[in-house]
Formats: structure tokens, C-alpha cells, sequence
């Protein structure tokens, strides 16, 4: 079982719900840090990190010696990666996707691809869950390259958990894509509203099976609920706004540290889940 936590919007409180169904899994579980432009599922569970290895992508880099200025590497770069400047190419490797098409079409074989890393994922454990995060080097721009090299980690069998990037992005489509359900976590604000009928117009359009966390049912009004119920969309769990999960969550401890009741709901929505 793979069950993706993702949301429509930042700050809903999905990282939270992540960490607190991994660490209420009564069996071996893995969680995948996929929001890899800010991870932050270390910070709760504090894991002795075990493995650390880069995440690279070939860029080119032109032998100026062989280039003959003839354009055609330019030409054929659809994201502006590549100029030519008194008759010789230059590359801008922050804009470069990795295509590998310059060098195919290069008359001369004057481009030749080149290793360059643009973030990195570790690995570690805490309490039975393995956590691995994807992080991505300030200034990339590549979150998807990431986040298939944090999903590489997944568990071949059991329990694995994708914390997903916020929104509905390509970053967000790749961490839910092949899901076997994904959590919409949101809250009953306007802002909540508007943005989760993003998230489940994505996941529809990708055919995933989904359902929805509400968390802070207290701040706001009943309009999320009324939105799921008019579009057949079940609300897993009910999360309260209490003053204890903050103060937890300020020192960098899961909810269930304050609230400990609540565990018997997250294995509750994972026994529905039929994991």
C-alpha cells in the first residue's frame, strides 16, 4: 500500500497527519519526505540517519575546441538552455531539463553530458518507521528528479507513506502518482475550500482513489463538509483545534505526544484502508 498525503495548500497540517499515521502503524512502515523544497518529517521524528547520497542529472558542457558556432544545439533546446556567443555554445545548466537532445544533433560531437548534483536524500529510522527525504539544492529547479529518487525507497512490500509537496504542481503529481489512495488533508477555511477542490480535481483527473482529512474543524464552518458530501467524498478523520498539538508541534513533537487518543483514529482509517 502506498497512501499519499497531500493538500491544495501549505500549512493545512498534512506533514502532521503524515508523521502521525506513520508512527501509529502497528507494523513496519516507510515514510517518504517527498516536499523536498522544505522537509521537514525529520524535525518530529529525529532519525539516526544511516545513508546520504546525491541526486545528480546530466547537463552538458561544450569543448569549445570542436564547437563550430552552428546553432543547432540552441535550436533545438525548448527551455532556453543553451546560447551562442561569438560563434561558440554556451550553456546555462539551471535551465537545462536533461533532455539530452544537444548532444544527439550536434554535428561536431563537440557536447558530451556531464553529472551535476541538484540535491541529495537520506535515510534513516526512529520508533519502527524508516524515513527517507528528498532534498533539493537552493536555486533547483528540478523537485520531480527528487522526488522519483526519494520513491525509489519505497517498500516493495507493507505500509509506505508519501509526505507530498503542497498544491497541485507537477511536484505534487509526482509524489501522488501510482498512490494507491491518496489523503487530502485541508481545513474548514475558505482558502481550504477553494484550494482542496484543486487537489480533487487533480487527483481525479489522474485516477487516483482519494478521501479527505479535515483538521482544525474548529476555526471555520461547515462548508468543506458540504462539499464532500455533495460530491461523494469520504472524510476519514476529524482533527481538533486544541492548544496542546501546537505547543507540541512548536517543540518539534507529533500531536499524539499532547493527544494520544487520537492514535486509535489514525489505525482506525488504516484498518479501513485495508492495510
Amino acid at each position: 500500500m502506498k497512501l499519499a498525503i497531500a493538500s491544495g495548500k501549505g500549512g493545512t497540517g498534512k506533514t502532521t497527519v503524515a508523521v502521525c499515521i506513520a508512527l501509529s502503524a502497528d507494523r513496519p512502515v516507510r515514510l517518504l519526505d517527498c516536499d523536498v523544497e522544505e522537509p521537514n518529517c525529520h524535525l518530529f521524528l529525529k532519525p539516526q540517519i544511516q545513508l546520504r547520497k546525491p541526486v545528480t542529472v546530466p547537463v552538458p558542457e561544450v569543448n569549445t575546441d570542436r564547437c563550430s558556432g552552428c546553432g543547432q544545439c540552441r535550436d533545438i533546446c525548448q527551455f532556453n538552455a543553451i546560447a551562442v556567443l561569438k560563434r561558440k555554445a554556451v550553456i546555462y545548466p539551471e535551465l537545462c531539463h536533461s533532455c539530452g537532445g544537444c548532444a544527439l544533433v550536434c554535428p561536431t560531437d563537440a557536447i558530451r553530458e556531464i553529472e551535476r548534483e541538484i540535491g541529495y536524500v537520506e535515510v534513516g529510522s526512529r520508533d519502527g518507521v524508516m524515513l527517507v527525504t528528498g532534498t533539493l539544492h537552493i536555486g533547483q529547479t528540478l523537485a520531480p528528479t527528487v522526488i522519483r529518487a526519494v520513491k525509489q525507497h519505497a517498500a516493495p512490500e507493507g505500509l509506505t507513506i508519501i509526505d507530498c509537496p503542497p498544491g497541485t504542481a507537477c511536484a505534487m503529481v509526482a509524489a501522488v502518482r501510482d498512490a494507491d489512495h491518496v489523503l487530502l488533508v485541508t481545513e474548514p477555511t475558505p482558502f481550504g475550500l477553494h484550494d482542496l477542490k484543486l487537489a480533487v480535481a487533480t487527483v481525479r483527473k489522474l485516477g487516483l482513489r482519494f478521501s479527505v482529512v479535515l483538521n482544525r474543524v474548529d476555526i471555520g464552518d461547515d462548508r468543506v463538509i458540504e462539499y464532500c458530501r455533495q460530491e461523494g467524498i469520504p472524510v476519514r478523520l476529524q482533527i481538533p483545534d486544541d492548544r496542546r498539538i501546537a505547543e507540541a508541534y512548536s517543540r518539534g513533537e507529533p500531536p499524539l505526544n499532547a493527544r494520544p487518543e487520537l492514535k486509535v483514529g489514525f489505525q482506525q482509517f488504516l484498518d479501513e484502508l485495508g492495510t
